[in-house]
C-alpha cells in the first residue's frame, strides 16, 4: 500500500529514533551496587544503614548508590562513583561484575542495579554524613533464606485544583490502583526490605546456578 508523504517522512524519522523513558523526570533515577566482599566466613554481601540525618529514608538499609548525575557517562559509572564516595574507596578497590535487572518502582524510582566486588585489602571508611554503619551478610545465608512476602497497595488521589469538570465520570475519592509484593529479609536485628530486598532477590536468583 502506497503511503502518504507525511507517513514516509515520519517512518524515516522514527527509523533512527532511540526510545527513552518519556517521563523519566517524574522519577528518581539511581544506580546501586550489590557489593561482594570476602569475609572470614566466606563471600558476603555488604549493606549500608542510611544516616538518620538524611531527608530520604533515614535509617533504612540499602545498597551503596544514589542518583545518576547528568555528567555520569553511564549508570554503571554512577554506581561506581557513589560506592567510592559512600564507602571511601578508590576505583582500584572496586571491580564491576555486571548488571542486574532494572527496577521501576511504584513509589517513583527507576533503579539500575549492578554487582561488584570489593578488594579484600580495601579499607572501608563510610561517609558518616550519608552512612551510619555498614554490615555484611554471608552469601550462603541469603541463598538459603526464604523471605517474608507482604503486599503494598498503590492508590491515586487527585490534589486540590484537579479539573473534575473535565471528567464528569471520574471519582474524586481515593482509588486503589494496584498492589505489588514487598519482600523482607532478616539478619540479626537488621531488616532488609523494599527496593533493596527486590534487588537482592534478583541477585540471589542470578546466583543460584553459580557454584560458590
Amino acid at each position: 500500500m502506497k503511503q502518504d508523504k507525511f507517513c514516509d517522512q515520519l517512518q524515516f524519522k522514527l527509523s533512527s529514533h532511540l526510545p527513552i523513558i518519556q517521563n523519566e523526570a517524574d522519577y528518581l533515577v539511581s544506580a546501586v551496587m550489590v557489593p561482594l566482599i570476602k569475609q572470614p566466613d566466606g563471600l558476603s554481601v555488604l549493606f549500608e544503614v542510611r544516616s538518620a540525618q538524611l531527608n530520604w529514608q533515614p535509617g533504612e538499609i540499602c545498597f551503596p548508590g544514589g542518583r545518576i548525575e547528568y555528567d555520569d557517562p553511564s549508570p554503571a559509572a554512577a554506581a561506581l562513583r557513589e560506592v567510592g564516595e559512600e564507602l571511601g574507596l578508590a576505583t582500584s578497590d572496586l571491580e564491576l561484575l555486571g548488571p542486574l535487572d532494572y527496577v521501576v518502582s511504584p513509589i517513583g524510582v527507576i533503579m539500575y542495579p549492578f554487582v561488584g566486588y570489593i578488594a579484600a585489602a580495601a579499607e572501608i571508611k563510610p561517609n558518616r554524613s550519608e552512612v551510619a554503619e555498614v554490615f555484611t551478610v554471608p552469601l550462603t545465608y541469603l541463598l538459603n533464606y526464604q523471605p517474608l512476602t507482604a503486599d503494598m497497595e498503590v492508590a491515586t488521589r487527585p490534589l486540590p485544583g484537579f479539573p473534575f469538570q473535565e471528567l464528569p465520570h471520574y471519582s474524586p475519592l481515593w482509588r486503589r490502583r494496584a498492589t505489588y509484593p514487598v519482600l523482607f529479609y532478616h539478619y540479626g536485628d537488621y531488616v532488609i526490605w523494599g527496593i533493596t530486598a527486590r534487588v537482592l532477590y534478583n541477585f540471589l536468583e542470578t546466583c543460584r546456578d553459580v557454584v560458590l
